[in-house]
């Protein structure tokens, strides 16, 4: 982590920077400065030299610290991209999308990957903090639980930084504005199109730390209430960051867990919501090697609408956006933030899209 003073540099930078924006040239006694930030006169002193040997400001004795008028100060023109995992097979359209439009607002990417850590994205946060950024996109670390950085995300909100979740936010983290998958709405459609299909025993495959897995859980078994079809519990299957592995991995004669449910516990249902295309995908190969035929002997859809749902030997039937998509409408949001405007929540509609395995 840089040293403290070089922390306050940065910080100072920005307000400089707001400072200029508003027509003033001004900056803070060292006394306000040390007590807005809790920091010592000696770290004041330091950043504001930082500043001076830079060009940025001029200090006049007895007068105070001033913004170099040959200098405008400007924001960093960075943006923060934090997401789970990077070579998650939906996150490079989203990058691309979202660094396009920050590209052409003048705007460079930063990425940053947590592996779906709480740790990890509490040490990228600490970074950011101290980091001269305009703004941040985040996917969230385990979303279905409670986080304990809500210090590090007010601290950023203190500073003026924008943040905006994507996919999935905090229950204890009321007032920061997100773009979202309807993924109740997603896993009720998907149930009500089964059921319309004649199916009546389901079963599911969802994952447990994020909060879309509880989400689209919740749509699917709504709808089957609603219709009143009978839930069998043991039909569901959850997994985890750490399981995804395992989940993804060859038969490995049914040691994984996926065959296991497969075997152990599908029994006679006759069609499967998964989590996503990439859990669709391996739980048909698992389900053609146990010689079942889809979508006669099981309906298998899915989520996500990707490469995944036609690469294989079944096209899969699976739920799309409808336009547009997550990291347009991420990137639209942030910049109306950045620019002061005030930022509405966005909420993103599915559309179905049929294929061959239900």
């Amino acid at each position: 982590m840089p040293a403290k003073y070089k922390q306050l540099a940065d910080m100072l930078r920005r307000d400089a920077g707001k400072i200029q924006e508003e027509g003033g040239s001004r900056l803070p006694t060292e006394m306000e400065i040390a007590a807005s930030y809790s920091v010592s006169r000696q770290t004041v002193r330091s950043a504001l030299k930082e500043l001076e040997d830079e060009g940025l400001i001029e200090r006049r004795q007895g007068s105070g610290s001033y913004i170099n008028p040959a200098r405008p100060v400007h924001g960093s023109d960075h943006i923060a991209v934090v997401t789970t995992f990077i070579d998650d097979y939906i996150f490079p359209s989203i990058l691309h999308d979202a660094q396009r439009i920050f590209s052409d607002h003048g705007y460079s990417t930063l990425v940053y990957t947590t592996e779906n850590s709480v740790g990890k994205e509490n040490e990228i946060l600490s970074e950011l903090l101290y980091r001269e950024i305009d703004a941040i996109l985040i996917e969230g670390s385990r979303t279905a639980y409670p986080t304990p950085n809500t210090s590090l995300f007010t601290g950023l909100r203190k500073r003026g930084i924008p943040v905006l979740f994507l996919h999935g936010k905090y229950s204890n983290l009321p007032g920061f504005p997100s773009v979202l998958d309807d993924n109740v709405g997603g896993g009720y459609q998907l149930g009500k199109y089964l059921i319309s299909k004649g199916h009546t025993q389901i079963a599911g495959i969802f994952k447990s730390d994020d909060s879309q897995g509880p989400e689209r859980y919740f749509g699917v078994i709504s709808a089957m209430t609603d219709f009143q079809i009978r839930i069998n519990d043991s039909r569901f299957c959850w997994y985890d960051t750490e399981d995804r592995k395992d989940i993804l991995s060859g038969d490995r004669l049914g040691g994984t867990k996926l065959s296991r449910f497969i075997d152990e516990r599908l029994g006679d249902a006759t069609a499967l919501v998964c989590y996503n295309d990439e859990i669709a995908y391996a739980a048909i190969q698992h389900l053609l090697r146990r010689g079942r035929t889809i979508p006669d002997d099981i309906a298998v859809v899915s989520f996500d609408n990707s490469f995944y749902s036609q690469i294989g030997s079944v096209p899969i039937t699976s739920l799309g956006h409808k336009a547009p998509r997550s990291g347009i409408a991420a990137a639209e949001l942030l910049l109306k933030m950045l620019e002061g405007a005030g930022a509405e929540s966005v909420l993103l509609r599915w559309e179905l899209i049929s294929r061959q395995s239900g």
